[in-house]
């Protein structure tokens, strides 16, 4: 029985070689929000204030949902002990810089991807260590990687970057199909 599963399922690839379907970042993003989140209405708000904000920002929304995701599993109401606040997990102090209130929800998603778009361009130097540093800095803050010349020697930093760039790795795939 297991041989003829296989052999069904390699059967059912090589007919479809040339059928494969195109997913809309809409789908993959709602797919991941929905392991999260059981609300309809909440999932498609997320789904598209991400959409919106990477539109905004000139953004891979799926880098943005592996951040959320990463940040606050896809909560409104998330809070760190040190303070962040929302889905993208502003602290104060770095929401008042970009200028949005983090505890409304659309503003916290525009500002998460405002700040992470200045990481992106603020370490986009850095060659094959371009994304990494911009993760990492969105974690720890740009100043420990300058710090540090790279990634700072902080597990939670380190643990951080890894976890963000295998969901979005994930999404990516995801997006392909």
């Amino acid at each position: 029985m297991k041989k003829f599963l296989i052999a069904l399922i390699i059967s059912a690839s090589i007919f479809n070689l040339g059928k494969v379907e195109a997913v809309e970042p809409y789908d993959v993003i709602r797919q991941e929000v929905s392991y999260y989140n059981h609300s309809e209405k909440e999932i498609a708000w997320i789904s598209m204030a991400i959409l919106y904000a990477a539109e905004q920002c000139q953004i891979d929304p799926m880098l943005i949902t592996a951040v959320m995701e990463t940040e606050s599993a896809f909560k409104f109401n998330a809070l760190s002990p040190v303070g962040a606040v929302g889905l993208m997990q502003l602290m104060p102090s770095t929401a008042k810089m970009i200028g949005v209130d983090p505890h409304k929800p659309l503003a916290n998603v525009v500002g998460g991807a405002i700040y992470l778009k200045n990481q992106l361009d603020r370490f986009s130097g850095n060659g094959a260590y371009a994304l990494s540093y911009a993760i990492a800095a969105y974690n720890a803050g740009p100043q420990a990687v300058i710090n540090a010349n790279g990634i700072p020697h902080i597990a939670e930093t380190q643990n951080y970057v890894v976890k963000v760039i295998n969901n979005y790795n994930r999404l990516q795939q995801m997006l392909r199909g």
